[in-house]
């Protein structure tokens, strides 16, 4: 039984991968990873001159933000106040990363494992309604984009593989002398992918303009959607009554 125990006690910790990064923070690689990701949650400990800051970088919030997930949705509000009754770890909404603090050198070790399992929390919350949301953005922009192509008598492609490396596929592609190639960027990820398409276009020296639309800038991140502009034809916000003139100035605009 002692044996056992032993047997155990090594094989747990061996889940756990411990790294000396620079200025003394130790970088703790845990077993738990952020669900559908496959992504390991990774806490550092940080030494301060009273006491210890065990912490998970914002990894937690950043993937949920790269997934499409929303850390200011009123779900994970009412999470962060079940944490603080629960938990020595805090969701610090300044930088957007889970904390706990302890002047006590005996308690890393359990906190680390807390912080983990309360990234790892966040992140399931933040996202547990993405897939749906994603799905609706996608299906109302795909009616107006069938609509608008009807009153302005185009042809309009859905889910087209694009001539390119990679196998990228564009949401909506309206067949026209600069083809208008439509690109429903539901996450950071995906408006990466249009990014992408864009270039690709551009190195390759092929017709087409890049429209990247967004639900809003929070599905994509505010930067992520600034940066957008300088890397796609536009990138816009989702906006039923607006985007029919858009495309139409758009087409038009290719005939001048």
């Amino acid at each position: 039984m002692e044996r056992l125990a032993t047997n155990l006690k090594r094989a747990i910790c061996g889940l756990f991968e411990v790294h000396d990064d620079e200025a003394g923070v130790q970088r703790v690689v845990t077993p738990l990873e952020y669900p559908g990701s496959g992504d390991r949650v990774v806490v550092r400990v940080r030494s301060r001159d009273d006491g210890y800051s065990i912490d998970d970088n914002g990894e937690a919030a950043l993937y949920a933000g790269m997934a499409g997930g929303d850390v200011d949705s009123e779900s994970v509000a009412r999470w962060v106040e079940d944490l603080a009754r629960y938990s020595p770890a805090r969701f610090d909404s300044a930088d957007e990363a889970i904390k706990a603090y302890t002047n006590d050198v005996r308690l890393t070790a359990p906190y680390v494992f807390r912080v983990a399992e309360a990234a790892q929390q966040l992140f399931a919350i933040a996202t547990s309604r993405t897939e749906r949301q994603a799905w609706d953005f996608k299906q109302r922009l795909a009616e107006v984009m069938i609509r608008t192509a009807k009153d302005l008598g185009v042809n309009l492609q859905s889910e087209v593989e694009l001539p390119i490396a990679g196998g990228l596929v564009a949401d909506h592609v309206i067949d026209h002398r600069t083809p208008l190639i439509v690109v429903a960027a539901t996450n950071a990820t995906r408006l990466l992918e249009a990014e992408i398409i864009h270039m690709q276009y551009r190195l390759a020296n092929m017709s087409g303009f890049v429209l990247a639309i967004a639900e809003s800038q929070t599905t994509v991140g505010k930067r992520q959607f600034e940066r957008a502009n300088y890397y796609t034809g536009t990138t816009v916000t989702f906006s039923e009554p607006d985007l029919p003139k858009l495309v139409e100035n758009q087409l038009r605009y290719q005939l001048q």
